[in-house]
């Protein structure tokens, strides 16, 4: 099923099912006023829910017409956001524009950092940025939403506790994170709001595409209307969503509603960094990338980060090319209090 919160005012929204074609909506909140009420009694309101979306699809539910642009990210706000980095690919690359190498220890050790969950962007809101100086960077990244997952949970327990699965635009300040790692204590500033898709779906929405804790499904970023991304999802994942979740629940325990981020996606090319789009390659989910690799090639990047005005658009759609989980689109603007 798909599952989506509509802005109605209030800080969390209001839950509803989602057609399969994105098209149509049932409002969900008598079972649950918001998603995250939802996940906190997933046992008893989730077959309820999945009653609500097959009854959706033949009819036999009132529906009104699903806009994407009235969704906010399908949690709001959330207890907890853990961001990692499974694909290695991405971290050898961003590494190597900060000049550092990467330490043989993150091929079995994943990343993660515990970013700002208090204020996600819906799918359609605006990337707000005080200064173009701060190296304004969008990421492509795939997230799954957990049910209680007990402290020390093995990665078998942890992917059988994934609920939800959804795409997020981890929005990065790329000039200010060197200072904040400097100072060894991870970021903050560097990472401001991120949005998240305008549904999130069941793993067996995913049928076939769900394997092995991975989505193997090319993710599209576009920047500007012209393809920045075209990478595979399921292609150089080095940890899988069950070790992310897993890792993440090590040494404590995660409430439901905790959402894990695989890190920005990213395919290698033969051990190598990957060609653009343009030049018959899969291209890149963040200019990061493809900033390093210009500089690896020609001595310096040609790409700049993003300015005002810029738009960028994540999407993920299946083998029939019909879209999952709706778009994320945002333009960047400039921020005034």
């Amino acid at each position: 099923m798909k599952l989506a919160t509509l802005k109605n005012g209030t800080r969390d929204g209001k839950l509803v099912v989602v057609s399969r074609d994105l098209t149509r909506f049932t409002d969900a909140s008598f079972l649950a006023p918001t998603l995250q009420a939802a996940l906190d009694d997933w046992r008893r309101i989730a077959p309820h829910l999945a009653s609500m979306a097959e009854s959706l699809e033949t009819g036999a539910v009132p529906s009104d017409r699903f806009h994407e642009h009235d969704a906010h990210s399908p949690l709001p706000r959330a207890y907890q956001w853990a961001d990692c980095s499974a694909y290695l690919n991405h971290v050898a690359l961003v590494r190597k524009s900060r000049g550092h190498e990467m330490p043989p220890s993150f091929e079995t050790d994943p990343l993660i950092y515990q970013g700002g969950s208090d204020a996600f962007l819906g799918p359609r809101d605006p990337v707000l940025a005080e200064s173009e100086d701060f190296g304004i960077d969008l990421e492509g990244e795939i997230a799954v939403i957990v049910d209680d997952v007990p402290m020390g949970a093995s990665a078998a327990e942890s992917l059988d506790a994934i609920r939800l699965v959804m795409l997020v635009n981890d929005v990065s300040l790329r000039a200010l994170a060197p200072a904040e790692l400097a100072k060894g204590f991870g970021f903050f500033q560097s990472k401001p709001s991120s949005a998240c898709s305008p549904v999130a779906v069941t793993p067996d929405e995913l049928g076939d595409a769900w394997q092995d804790g991975k989505l193997h499904l090319p993710l599209s970023v576009d920047l500007n209307g012209k393809p920045l991304g075209r990478a595979n999802a399921g292609v150089d994942m080095t940890f899988d969503f069950g070790q992310l979740v897993a890792h993440a629940a090590k040494t404590r325990r995660l409430g439901a509603g905790t959402i894990v981020g695989s890190g920005t996606v990213s395919n290698s090319l033969d051990g190598g960094p990957g060609k653009s789009v343009a030049a018959g390659g899969v291209g890149y989910s963040c200019l990061a990338e493809l900033r390093t690799v210009e500089s690896l090639e020609d001595g310096s990047a040609r790409t700049p980060f993003m300015h005002f005005g810029d738009t960028v658009r994540i999407e993920m759609k299946d083998k029939a090319g019909h879209s999952i989980f709706g778009a994320i689109e945002q333009t960047v603007e400039r921020y005034q209090r």
